[in-house]
């Protein structure tokens, strides 16, 4: 079970955050289809601006970035940023460390991938505006994936929950790798050149043992700047920075131990009284000194990988993510009705989750497990599997993401709306049946592991 701690921890993580992600949801849906909907719209159109002098570092071909666009191309870098650092933390040392780990969660995501592109290439119309959306259905949320799972947090075996979100951060890494191709259109060679330039730079400071957090921080705020401007979608920024950050710790590990050992021996141990709980606590000089000491030390027992992702974390699921959620999942209602998930843009989306995703992951790991490459998760059965697999539909946060990425203009803000109600139906769809599924085949006592 101790491999299993970190795995706890991500379904820890993101069950609390899925609360709020679903409030913020419906709290956009509301808003947009109430009186205060146009001001809700014309409230992310406001212009964000960070300037010295005529330099706007928010600005985009010469234009002030709008607060809609500053949430996705700079809060999001930042949210891959986190993902990107949760991907390499797992392909060095976590499920997906080696092949005999990886390759159920990567085979089931490449057909839940592959898959939900087919399906939406051969409903939706063949139309090049509405065919730029082939990606939506790409993606499986793992906050709303894994908070599903949560409530049969008992019953399910935690190699479910391993391969839930193994396939998770997987998806999220060819979600990732789909936007840089797919969405790169016109590029400025010059901004890609000094991009690439940083990035060595990033890679030299990691081959050089440089572990101040300050120095990939500013230089990534300089490659999202110049990514932005290059044509390559500036959230990769995020990405790239993460597999630059050192995952390692340098040697003497052992000196900084017995340093905070030595140090706390020489901390006074006072005892706190009931009455004493409420009053200010002075500590002397000596004593602060002790803590820094500690602190310092600390700090050498600690990846700065590790480090970023834990001070990243809060940011990113209850800040970030809710805010981005707010600011997308409005979806204006006016003039639509529910056919509009029978044709177009709304089926092929809806179906692309609710099927695609399903189809696509069950297939393909059904394959992997009958040709003997891989096995099934311990203490499942085909069953509980499929459940899981349904689950994979639910892909809110990335399929926004791509779906803004693929109607981005006014003349596409229809294909945008049904985009979205795509993707809240299906979402909605998948969560439901795949929490039925799992409530009937799940055993009814808990697994022992």
């Amino acid at each position: 079970m101790e491999n299993n701690y970190p795995f706890i921890s991500m379904l820890r993580k993101y069950v609390s955050s899925s609360v709020l992600l679903v409030f913020a949801t419906v709290a956009a849906l509301v808003i947009a289809n109430s009186p205060w909907g146009d001001l809700y719209r014309q409230f992310w159109e406001q212009p964000v601006s960070v300037s010295i002098g005529s330099f706007n570092f928010f600005s985009h071909n010469g234009h002030p970035m709008s607060l809609g666009a500053f949430i996705n191309d700079f809060l999001m870098a930042i949210f891959f940023l986190s993902v990107g650092l949760e991907i390499k933390r797992e392909i060095l040392c976590g499920e997906l460390s080696s092949m005999k780990k990886a390759l159920a969660p990567i085979i089931g995501a490449c057909g839940g991938m592959i898959i939900p592109v087919i399906l939406f290439f051969l409903i939706c119309p063949k139309d090049p505006a509405m065919e730029r959306g082939m990606a939506i259905p790409m993606a499986t949320d793992i906050a709303f994936s894994l908070g599903c799972l949560s409530i049969f947090s008992k019953r399910c075996p935690i190699s479910l929950k391993i391969f839930l979100a193994a396939l998770a951060v997987a998806d999220d890494l060819g979600g990732i790798i789909v936007i840089a191709i797919r969405y790169t259109e016109h590029l400025n060679l010059l901004y890609l050149l000094i991009s690439a330039l940083l990035v060595v730079v990033l890679c030299i400071g990691n081959w050089r043992g440089i572990r101040t957090k300050a120095f990939y921080i500013n230089t990534g705020l300089v490659l999202w700047y110049f990514m932005l401007g290059s044509g390559v979608h500036a959230t990769i920024a995020g990405v790239m920075l993460a597999f630059c950050i050192p995952a390692n710790i340098p040697r003497g590990t052992k000196f900084y131990i017995a340093r905070i050992r030595r140090q706390l021996d020489h901390f006074p141990a006072t005892v706190v009284t009931r009455e004493d709980r409420n009053k200010p606590v002075v500590l002397s000089d000596e004593e602060i000194a002790i803590l820094k000491s500690v602190e310092s030390a600390s700090d050498h027992l600690v990846s700065p990988l590790q480090d970023m992702e834990d001070v990243l974390k809060m940011s990113v699921n209850y800040h970030i993510i809710p805010l981005f959620a707010f600011a997308n999942a409005g979806v204006n209602l006016a003039g639509m009705s529910l056919m509009t998930l029978f044709s177009g843009v709304g089926l092929a989306v809806f179906l692309g989750l609710l099927v695609g995703k399903f189809c696509g992951v069950f297939s393909f790991t059904w394959l992997g497990i009958k040709l003997g490459f891989i096995q099934m998760p311990q203490n499942a059965n085909w069953k509980s599997f499929a459940s899981i697999c349904m689950l994979c539909g639910i892909g809110f946060t990335v399929s926004m993401f791509m779906a803004a990425l693929s109607y981005p203009s006014v003349e596409h803000a229809d294909l945008l709306n049904d985009a979205k109600l795509g993707i809240l139906c299906g979402s909605m769809a998948s969560a439901i049946v795949g929490c039925l599924l799992l409530n009937h085949f799940l055993p009814k006592e808990g697994v022992k592991e």
